[in-house]
């Protein structure tokens, strides 16, 4: 069976609500779905005349099917016994609804849920995330476009290659659900047709760093296990180092690529063009593929230890993809991809959202500024995707970029992969007034789920990440105490969700300390949540300076840098000291031709900061290292300065 004709069958399958999800202020505003029909005014009066309302009764009156251990703020106790302490108007406040309109919070249970539409999900279990993409009805026409050559693959020619590489896969190389298949590559528009061809047949994909040295890639190979591998000629090097005698199809033309499968050292059993134009050998039966099974396996960018293989399932996936039907992107788009394919941010986003939804997507190769500028000219991108250090780039060669390039179609820049300041932002918009500033923020647990900012109204509010996302459910905990903060409160953020993923990759220890046996992704991340709703990311927990009793969060005094006028780029570490534990110390990038001093920018800082949030010592480097979706690579950083080598 192909995908086309699946596809008929799917567009007739029922769809169901979330019961934990919320509906939106244009519905009535927030309340969970079992209350969607009332208007909310009419719903908290029904609350409020009900006396002494025991649990279960609220519980079914909301249709919340909340859990009562759930319901208190201390996580780190047993809530159980804390609701025999609590009263029953403690528990049924009239005064004040459970949820909060404005911000989503619920008092209840101390849960922020999110503001947006509610998620629609098949009701079908066996489903794969292929056949969702390509089940959703749009006008696009044109699905990516590589911005070197300008080759153009329509969405139906998509669907097409897709359906052949999935037949040869099944039939050629036997692969069958369960199995791994590996991409290392650039960004092509090799990878989308791959990737969702691999899933269609309820394989798993997995994609590795093209930067990362053979010895990293090994140990993924040896983790994941994977049977195939699509790789480039020049690429195909680095799996040579791979124990496992790993098969090898090229993503690039060459009609003697076993010749040059010998020359790099692997074994190649195939060419993806050769894939994409054979006609399917014979009709195959579709292997039933359940929502809960494994579909992708993205490993952690690793900052802060060894990356581990996130386990993503078909049903993550599917309700990814259906955040954006929830809330979709402006018609019409033509989006320019300069981040990453093989991580979470560019693949879930721009391969498989932008694929069900109709846009289309320019994809950079690799990043280059003036490359990249020229391709927003060329292509009338009207939407640029990219990383905070890029937003920077923009702002530093703002003059010499808007007098060489016609910039009139660009209306939106989404930045992710690490929260913006609102410094940087409003930098930017200073300098592009016609562009608005929209970011995210996810983690590749998360599979892109959190937060993000959609519109011109969310994206005001400089500094926020945005609203959270359909379907999300949020809490901000103390780290010293385990106890469920409320509004404008700070601590770590917990995430949960359809969305989230159920753990690491063969590696136990590492899942129960990151998802509790509730479901909740603890983030890492120090954040709050405001009146409005509105996600604030801080800084990392593991990241902050530890100046004395006091807490020193480095992304502070960076967006403090950045204001200043000869720095380009900055980054803030914890230096050891006998004396005080931590201090802060900057590695700091000066602009062409700067004689700025470590004194000078000692004084800048101190003159508007508190006394233990002072830097106190100064490196001046040429670049900062980050990972390729923008973070900072600390480690690199402290271990740098604690080994007094150069940069």
């Amino acid at each position: 069976m192909t995908l086309s004709v699946s596809t008929v069958g799917f567009r007739r399958l029922a769809t169901t609500r979330f019961s934990h999800m919320v509906s939106t202020p244009r519905s009535g505003g927030i309340a969970p779905l079992g209350c969607q029909k009332l208007p909310l005014p009419s719903l908290f009066g029904r609350i409020g005349s009900l006396s002494r309302l025991v649990l279960p009764q609220l519980n079914h009156f909301l249709g919340l099917q909340l859990n009562p251990r759930n319901f208190f703020s201390d996580a780190s106790t047993d809530p159980s016994k804390e609701l025999e302490k609590t009263t029953d108007s403690e528990k049924t406040s009239s005064s004040s609804p459970l949820i909060d309109p404005r911000n989503g919070f619920c008092i209840a249970n101390s849960t922020f849920y999110s503001k947006r539409n509610p998620l629609q999900f098949p009701a079908n279990a066996s489903l794969d995330v292929t056949t969702f993409i390509s089940s959703q009805t749009h006008r696009g026409t044109t699905a990516f476009i590589d911005a070197a050559t300008g080759h153009r693959i329509s969405f139906s020619g998509l669907w097409i290659a897709v359906d052949r590489v999935a037949d040869c896969l099944y039939h050629t190389f036997g692969i069958r659900r369960g199995d791994v298949v590996l991409i290392l590559s650039p960004n092509s528009i090799s990878i989308p047709v791959v990737s969702l061809a691999v899933m269609s047949l309820g394989a798993v994909v997995t994609t590795a760093n093209p930067l990362n040295t053979a010895g990293e890639i090994s140990r993924q190979v040896a983790d994941s296990n994977p049977k195939l591998a699509f790789t480039t000629p020049d690429l195909a090097p680095k799996l040579a180092a791979s124990s496992a005698a790993i098969s090898v199809v090229l993503t690039e033309e060459d009609d003697d690529y076993k010749r040059v499968g010998s020359a790099l050292g692997v074994r190649v059993v195939g060419n993806l063009s050769e894939m994409m134009k054979k006609e399917p050998s014979e009709r195959r039966v579709r292997d039933r593929v359940d929502q809960e099974e494994t579909a992708m396996l993205l490993y952690s960018s690793g900052t802060t230890g060894r990356s581990k293989g996130v386990i993503s399932s078909h049903g993550n996936l599917i309700a990814h993809v259906a955040r954006f039907i929830a809330e979709p992107l402006e018609p019409n788009q033509t989006f320019l991809l300069t981040v990453p394919m093989f991580h979470t941010y560019g693949l879930l986003n721009y391969v498989m959202a932008t694929a069900a939804l109709g846009s289309t997507v320019v994809i950079l190769r690799r990043y280059d500024l003036h490359e990249m500028m020229a391709a927003v000219e060329k292509f009338r991108a009207t939407s640029l995707v990219l990383v905070p250090p890029i937003l920077v780039a923009m702002i530093n060669g703002s003059d010499l970029i808007k007098a060489k390039y016609d910039l009139t179609s660009l209306k939106t820049v989404r930045s992710g992969g690490a929260p913006l300041s609102k410094e940087i932002t409003e930098n930017f918009i200073e300098r592009y007034p016609t562009v608005d500033v929209f970011q995210g923020y996810a983690l590749t647990e998360s599979n892109s789920s959190g937060a993000s900012t959609d519109s011109v109204e969310e994206s005001q509010r400089y500094g926020s990440v945005g609203l959270l996302s359909s379907g999300v459910e949020a809490r901000i905990v103390a780290q010293d105490t385990g106890r469920v903060m409320g509004v404008n409160q700070t601590g770590e953020l917990w995430l949960k969700g359809p969305a989230i993923t159920k753990g690491y990759f063969r590696n136990e220890e590492a899942t129960k300390e990151t998802i509790n046996s509730q479901g909740w992704l603890k983030t890492g991340d120090l954040c709050c949540i405001d009146d409005d709703g509105f996600l604030f990311i801080l800084d990392r927990l593991k990241e902050l300076i530890k100046y004395k009793a006091n807490q020193v969060p480095p992304a502070e005094l960076e967006a403090l840098l950045y204001t200043h006028p000869e720095i380009v780029d900055a980054a803030v570490i914890p230096y050891p000291d006998r004396e005080v534990g931590q201090f802060p110390m900057a590695y700091v990038v000066r602009k062409t031709g700067s004689f700025l001093s470590e004194k000078s920018i000692v004084e800048f800082v101190s003159k508007q900061v508190a006394p233990y949030k002072r830097i106190r010592k100064v490196a001046f480097v040429s670049s900062i290292p980050k990972n390729p979706s923008g973070k900072i690579l600390r480690k690199d950083l402290i271990k740098l300065a604690t080994s007094n080598s150069k940069l």
